[in-house]
């Protein structure tokens, strides 16, 4: 299926050590290069960004001034994660891009539109005020990407996204979508946005690279999470992304945490551009061992090398519990899903994890090391 692809693409392909495709990477690639319009649906983690990222630069003339393909995502982390992903990939191919995204420089976007960008990759919000300034042309565009579908498609965006797909040509155009849950009424909305398109499922037991993820929690009251999340980050060798729903309560435990001078930080919504990047790039480097997040923030963000998933608090459903533990145990490593449950969420905890047929371990604390509650008898 790479042989389709042009050289250049076949080339990064090999420098970046991938060994085979993905099975959503399969499905879709040889799908899109036809030019059909694809809806899919893929678990977090089973490479959907380069399942379209490849054909899209497969696609794109470099020696035409225009402007071929748009890729929209909900977040701007999102965003810049897709565009540093399309900068590696397009080396050496002369095809430009540029990233528009809420909350930046809007002369300094202008500036990167002078230089006729084949590709944008684009917030909703900012990428239609420019199509409304006629800053932006959107007559040529072949390829519209929605990235993360389910978020795009919320009532917010909704109206930004169709005007979107509108400003490029009906018989000229080629619309995907990616999400990683596609529920009914998206894949509805998604229809209505695509023409004949195939809709292509894969099924979490269809991933043959995910690694070997341990399922355990730990009882406690609410009060004690904080102990609890305390001990995990003094894990050796450990790189947790925690969980969190409230705002309000993520500073409160920002702060205990670093009272004891430990190595964690923060990610939700509200903080500033700057803040947000900063925190995500020192947990991407290494300097930070736990960044404690909340759901609307992490989504679609791709961390290698998570080795813990912590529920700080309860998920919601089934759904978001496979959505935050699909974080670790990445392209065939191993990872430990932890959750910090009352007595109350112990019991769903449990009925979550027959439903997804889990195994799932009860765990204590014993000198620091997570163990089995018999080992410490043993010792």
């Amino acid at each position: 299926m790479l042989n389709n692809l042009k050289p250049f693409l076949q080339d990064v392909w090999e420098k970046s050590g991938f060994q085979a495709t993905t099975a959503i990477q399969t499905a879709a690639i040889p799908t899109i290069l036809e030019g059909k319009d694809v809806i899919a649906e893929s678990p977090t983690g089973t490479g959907k960004t380069l399942a379209y990222l490849l054909p899209l630069l497969n696609k794109i003339d470099p020696n035409t001034q225009t402007l071929q393909a748009v890729v929209l995502a909900s977040s701007q982390e999102l965003v810049m994660q897709v565009y540093q992903e399309f900068q590696k990939w397009s080396e050496g191919s002369g095809i430009r891009g540029t990233s528009l995204i809420g909350g930046a420089n809007v002369k300094r976007q202008l500036e990167k539109l002078k230089k006729r960008p084949h590709a944008i990759f684009a917030t909703p919000g900012r990428l239609y005020e420019f199509i409304k300034q006629k800053k932006v042309k959107m007559h040529e565009v072949k390829l519209v990407v929605l990235d993360e579908g389910d978020q795009l498609l919320i009532p917010e965006h909704l109206n930004t996204v169709q005007n979107i797909v509108k400003s490029t040509l009906a018989d000229h155009r080629q619309v995907i979508l990616f999400s990683a849950t596609l529920k009914a009424e998206t894949e509805k909305l998604a229809k209505e946005l695509t023409k004949d398109s195939e809709v292509i499922r894969i099924q979490k037991d269809e991933i043959a690279s995910a690694g070997e993820v341990e399922h355990i929690y730990f009882l406690c009251e609410q009060r004690d999470k904080i102990k609890l999340l305390e001990k995990i980050v003094r894990l050796e060798n450990a790189k947790t992304l925690a969980f969190i729903n409230d705002i309000g309560e993520i500073q409160v435990f920002k702060e205990k945490l670093l009272f004891k001078e430990l190595s964690i930080g923060i990610l939700h919504s509200e903080m500033k551009k700057l803040e947000r990047q900063t925190a995500l790039k020192a947990f991407r480097d290494g300097k930070m061992k736990m960044l404690i997040a909340t759901d609307v923030a992490a989504r679609g963000l791709d961390i290698q090398g998570v080795t813990h998933v912590v529920h700080i608090d309860f998920p919601k459903d089934v759904t978001q519990y496979v959505h935050r533990g699909g974080r670790t145990g990445r392209m065939g490593a191993e990872g430990t899903v932890i959750s910090l449950v009352t007595e109350r969420e112990e019991r769903e905890l449990k009925v979550f994890c027959r439903k997804l047929n889990i195994p799932l371990h009860k765990r204590i604390f014993y000198k620091g090391q997570i163990s089995a509650e018999n080992q410490k008898l043993n010792r």
